[in-house]
């Protein structure tokens, strides 16, 4: 059968088994997996596990005195009905729910109150309205008692007794407050319009924490009435009348409900009056439970505890009461908060559920939120979470707390929810809760406060510290990855690389988080066109040249961007001193990996894992330059930068491909890259003897992988004569002959290619038939060449180099030889009985178009003019003996 393959007529300056450039978009796309210039992969740097649970670690850069800590005790006496009181650190910023502090909680006294003088009742006390107001009253000492302990004992007005959550006094106690509020009114003195509105206080144990700006400065030294009035009926506790003969209050510890239940405090500062339908709900579903809950024992009836927070929890969900609408909340919060001097981690938890519903604010708040991170600490209690509606709120939480004002509890918040995400199967939940959503929250209202100037401080930074510890572990969750692009998570956190460039524990999470999206296309693009992002990473690397796993990581990541996009490569290529700090890094690790070679250590474990940290760092930047140098105007610049070529080689040289398996392969597959350029001043070419003497040392090794890409370094080092030369002095040639035999159709590729070079010279190609080299050309074809088209043309063309002085076919080939090779080609040249067998019915459609493209431009040119060579100079008839 004549072959009529469809070919276009060549140009002159083209060899004829040249790739026409007409080719099909699939052949060249499957094409370029197998040319010279190849993209590295490599693994993604792992990310270890943390042994115990802790904000920071203990790897952290963090200095204790700039961080919260991990270990701190906890119970009924952190928290307060007051939320006014100012939580130290808690933010440089003005938070309505807060009152200026100087940074220090003091803790309050465990002493019992001595009193000189007997009381019929028990006087209520009440603070100074400034700080600087002498306290007056005898019972001073027992006032402070009362007014900072929540399980101070409260003995009941006689005068004025009420069941908890009865309105039966309800009336007498506004006639009392009323005569109180005459009084008062008389007395007022230097009282204006600014003291009246500006410094209202809120009441110690009824209010809800919103009410309160900022009391009255120290330097005023005289309280106006107006100001005093307002200590004493805010104060948390009742009005009293005359000088303290009768008194009845609402203190930490009572069980009296009177006037809170009369009277709420709305989000305005101002009192609400309850509605005759909140105050029967309240009196029929909830008082009922508050009292209950007042006699339980904390340790003996914990189970009991969460049974009645759990059913509180309804009916004020029930009785639409939940966060801060519920007139007497505060009520409830004081005997909810009594409950929490436990160690059981439920009731913990069915208690904290209770506070963050009712949506606490300050010191309230910072402390249910390190209830939870300290229950969290511990990873058998994270089932728990899984109960109820705890990660809801505690994500609405995170979502809703001020990062300038509450800094400390949206530390907790989060650093819990990181504890609960490094289990796969809670973070699966989170996914499902929004979590990305809340975090991403977080990370917005931070960007925002930098944009509009705040400074980037250490509080910020500590919050994002926990917030990207949940990014990062929830990049390993199967969730909906363009979320992070869609939330402006990835833009987002390439900002704070610039803003908090020397947060080392920052930059570290965020570095991690990009070395798990980056292995995506689309994250690849969107981080890519972030601004300066490519200068933010030169930087870091400069800045943390000693920190391997910031460094390794950021090579990864860079290497990552570079595979995916050619506009990576030029973009970091074209960024100021980017070749500079790629060396330099380089240069550092290199010298500290042959150092750590050449000394002996006494911990051998503790010299294999430093060994291991340097070459992980040197194989990512190595895959990086490899990378880069895809891009031809890149690749000349590197080919030619003889100091990086000669750290190359010398990786080559000392490296052993066994036991450093990964780097020595990068390093030649970089090396192949540099070597498809040739150019004029190419590092490569100048060493290009050195190099191949260090390359033939892995012709000689079991290392099938290492071969391989030796074998491509040499199909374009080949293109020299003098490195010809040097192969066939050494006996390469035969080598590259014998692994055609090898099976694995990877190396008889690259052996073909080195080949194929070879035969250019007369003087080598009796090695291949005297290593019977034509009839293992033949088996290749015969074996790989329906399935692999592009090897079938590379053969054809190591036949055709090899016979280009050809006489008779019988005498180049042999006789055998010519009439199988002549069969295969007519055979494979006729499309029909070539490709109805390859284009099997497993294949899909893109795949068969692609090897219907090969076949038609890369093999049916070349097989069909050797063909013709083959058929013209074959003859029955044996030549003449020269004459004697």
């Amino acid at each position: 059968m004549e072959p009529t393959p469809p070919r276009k007529p060549k140009p002159e300056s083209r060899p004829f088994y040249d790739i026409p450039d007409h080719l099909p978009t699939s052949s060249k796309i499957i094409s370029e997996a197998r040319s010279s210039l190849r993209i590295l992969k490599t693994r993604r740097p792992c990310t270890p596990k943390q042994d115990e649970r802790t904000l920071f670690g203990k790897a952290s850069s963090r200095q204790p005195e700039n961080r919260p800590p991990s270990a701190f005790s906890l119970g009924s006496r952190h928290f307060d009905g007051s939320e006014s009181r100012p939580v130290s650190g808690s933010g440089s910023g003005k938070d309505p729910t807060t009152r200026p502090h100087s940074g220090t909680r003091l803790t309050p006294l465990d002493v019992s109150p001595k009193s000189s003088t007997d009381f019929n009742t028990t006087t209520a006390p009440r603070p100074p309205a400034d700080p600087n107001r002498p306290i007056r009253h005898k019972s001073s000492k027992t006032r402070l008692q009362h007014s900072t302990s929540i399980d101070g004992k409260i003995e009941e007005n006689h005068h004025i007794r009420t069941k908890s959550g009865s309105l039966s006094d309800v009336t007498h106690l506004e006639e009392t407050n009323n005569e109180m509020t005459k009084l008062l009114d008389g007395r007022r003195v230097h009282s204006g319009p600014t003291e009246r509105t500006q410094h209202l206080i809120e009441e110690s144990g009824v209010g809800d924490g919103t009410e309160t700006i900022g009391r009255p400065p120290s330097s005023v030294s005289v309280s106006s009435n107006s100001d005093l009035k307002r200590d004493r009926s805010d104060s948390g506790y009742d009005t009293r009348q005359g000088s303290g003969k009768s008194s009845s209050r609402q203190g930490s510890g009572s069980s009296s409900h009177g006037l809170s239940g009369s009277r709420g405090i709305g989000s305005s500062g101002k009192r609400e009056e309850e509605s005759p339908k909140e105050a029967e709900y309240y009196n029929q579903h909830i008082g009922p439970l508050i009292e209950e809950m007042q006699t339980l024992s904390k340790d003996k009836d914990a189970e009991k505890v969460v049974e009645l927070s759990n059913e509180l929890y309804k009916v004020l969900e029930n009785g639409n009461m939940l966060g801060r609408v519920c007139k007497r909340r505060s009520a409830i919060l004081k005997t909810i908060f009594k409950l929490l001097d436990t160690t059981e981690p439920k009731t913990l938890l069915a208690v904290g559920r209770l506070i963050l519903a009712l949506k606490v604010t300050g010191n309230n708040l910072n402390s249910v939120c390190r209830l939870l991170f300290k229950v969290g600490k511990e990873e058998r209690n994270d089932s728990l979470f899984m109960e109820d509606n705890i990660l809801e709120l505690m994500l609405e939480t995170a979502q809703n707390t001020s990062p300038s004002n509450s800094a400390d509890a949206l530390v907790y918040c989060l650093g819990a929810l990181k504890f609960l995400s490094s289990n796969m199967t809670v973070s699966k939940q989170l996914a499902a809760k929004n979590c990305l959503q809340s975090v991403a929250s977080v990370l917005d209202t931070i960007q925002s406060l930098i944009n509009e100037g705040v400074k980037a401080s250490q509080q910020l930074s500590n919050v994002l510290v926990q917030a990207t510890f949940i990014l990062r572990n929830m990049a390993d969750v199967n969730v909906d990855r363009t979320k992070f692009i869609s939330l402006s998570i990835i833009r987002n956190l390439a900002a704070f690389m610039n803003n908090f460039p020397a947060d080392f524990d920052l930059v570290l999470n965020i570095v991690r988080i990009f070395s798990k999206l980056t292995m995506h296309s689309d994250c690849c693009l969107e981080l890519s066109n972030q601004p300066n992002v490519y200068k933010h990473f030169l930087q870091l690397l400069t800045k943390h040249t000693d920190k391997n796993n910031l460094v390794v990581r950021i090579c990864f990541v860079l290497g990552n961007l570079t595979a995916k996009r050619e506009e990576a490569r030029t973009s970091l290529f074209g960024t100021r001193k980017c070749i500079e700090t790629l060396q330099s890094v380089f240069k550092s690790y290199l010298e500290s990996n042959l150092q750590l070679m050449q000394n002996t250590c006494e911990n051998e474990e503790e010299q294999k894992h430093k060994l291991f940290e340097t070459e992980e760092v040197l194989i990512k930047l190595i895959r990086l330059i490899a990378n880069l140098s895809i891009e031809e105007e890149i690749g000349h610049s590197l080919a030619t930068n003889k100091t990086l070529v000669s750290w190359l080689l010398q990786i080559i040289d000392i490296k052993d491909v066994m036991s450093s398996e990964e780097l020595v392969l990068n390093t030649i597959a970089t090396i192949n890259n540099l070597s498809y350029y040739s150019i004029e001043n190419s590092a490569i070419t100048q060493k290009q003897t050195e190099l191949a003497t260090c390359l033939m040392k892995l012709l000689l090794t079991d290392h099938l992988e290492g071969m391989v890409e030796a074998s491509r370094v040499f199909g374009n080092l080949t293109r020299q004569k003098s490195v010809r030369d040097l192969l066939a002095k050494n006996k390469v040639n035969e080598i590259m002959v014998t692994l055609l035999d090898s099976g694995s159709r990877e190396v008889v590729y690259t052996v073909c290619g080195v080949l194929i070079n070879l035969m250019a010279d007369e003087d080598k190609r009796g090695t291949m038939k005297q290593e019977n080299g034509i009839k293992k050309l033949i088996e290749v074809l015969r074996d790989f060449g329906r399935n692999d088209w592009q090897l079938s043309s590379m053969v054809c063309q190591i036949l055709w180099n090899y016979s280009i002085k050809i006489k008779s076919s019988n005498d180049c080939f042999g006789d055998q030889e010519t009439s199988d090779l002549i069969e295969l080609l007519i055979e494979y040249l006729d499309e029909e009985a070539a490709l109805d067998m390859s284009l099997s019915e497993d294949l899909d459609t893109d795949m068969k178009d692609y090897m219907r493209d090969v076949w038609q431009c890369d093999f049916c040119p070349v097989a069909s003019q050797l063909l013709s060579k083959v058929e013209t100079h074959q003859s029955h008839f044996e030549p003449l003996e020269q004459p004697i």
